[in-house]
């Protein structure tokens, strides 16, 4: 493992766009996929709410194969989706997933400590945010709150998807060196967070306030969510590759193809 400066971060996100420039189409494609099938997912009664957490790992590593097949220089196809279902590391992705719902569901249980449940009602439907008679003072300090408790389970979980599946590491060993490897590059990852924050705030911040003032407000209403929607994928998919490099730049480059 190695240890970065926080220059690295800037790195990570320019990488990221990088791969996407190179099969945008294809990219697009996964995600479209990936979302229709979190959707369908989230229709199942009861255990609708839970799957997208709980198979959050084993999806993820579709976008990681993803980038792998874009440096060798072939085609990202539809069934990359499906990575993870067929590799040996399944069953260890399946209890990663189970790990990073309950580490989840307990830092947004938590946060009713602050504001009476506000927060967790907010996030699982029992609560609409136009509700009446509901007090939101205390909301940031509860989002603030979950924040820093899932803080640690973040940088545990954060490596651990590739490392089980490309170096083989149980549920235990790939949560240990995920956590270290994010402890000695903490600063090149803090620069990486913020600089996503920065660009999901300015760019749309920007584009709202330039067609505000070219266009009349009645067009605005249409054209504004049409440049926006679009945007935002591009900047979800240049997100999701960039957690690539920031994997790479720490432990080796995977084979090409999973065994």
């Amino acid at each position: 493992m190695q240890r970065l400066p926080a220059s690295a971060g800037i790195d990570w996100i320019r990488q990221g766009f990088a791969l996407l420039r190179k099969q945008p189409a294809e990219l697009a494609m996964l995600f479209l996929l990936y979302m229709l099938l979190m959707y369908t997912l989230a229709l199942i009664p009861l255990l609708g709410q839970f799957l997208p957490l709980l198979l959050m790992p084993a999806f993820s590593m579709a976008f990681m194969q993803a980038c792998v097949e874009i440096e060798a220089g072939r085609k990202v196809r539809p069934g990359l989706l499906l990575t993870a279902f067929r590799s040996p590391a399944l069953g260890t992705l399946l209890r990663l997933g189970s790990l990073y719902m309950l580490a989840a569901i307990t830092a947004v249980a938590a946060s009713a400590l602050v504001d009476d449940g506000v927060f967790w009602k907010l996030l699982s439907g029992q609560l609409k945010p136009d509700a009446e008679g509901v007090t939101f003072g205390s909301l940031p300090l509860a989002m603030l709150l979950s924040a820093l408790l899932y803080l640690p389970f973040a940088m545990a979980f954060w490596h651990a998807a590739p490392l089980a599946t490309w170096q083989r590491m149980g549920l235990f060993k790939s949560l240990f060196y995920s956590f270290f490897a994010v402890r000695r590059c903490g600063k090149a990852l803090l620069v990486y967070a913020l600089g996503w924050l920065m660009i999901g705030f300015i760019a749309p911040l920007f584009i709202g306030t330039l067609f505000g003032l070219l266009v009349d407000k009645a067009i605005l209403g249409v054209m504004l969510p049409m440049l926006l929607v679009p945007l935002s994928v591009i900047f979800t998919l240049a997100m999701y590759c960039s957690f690539y490099p920031t994997y790479t730049a720490v432990f080796d480059r995977p084979e090409p193809k999973l065994s």
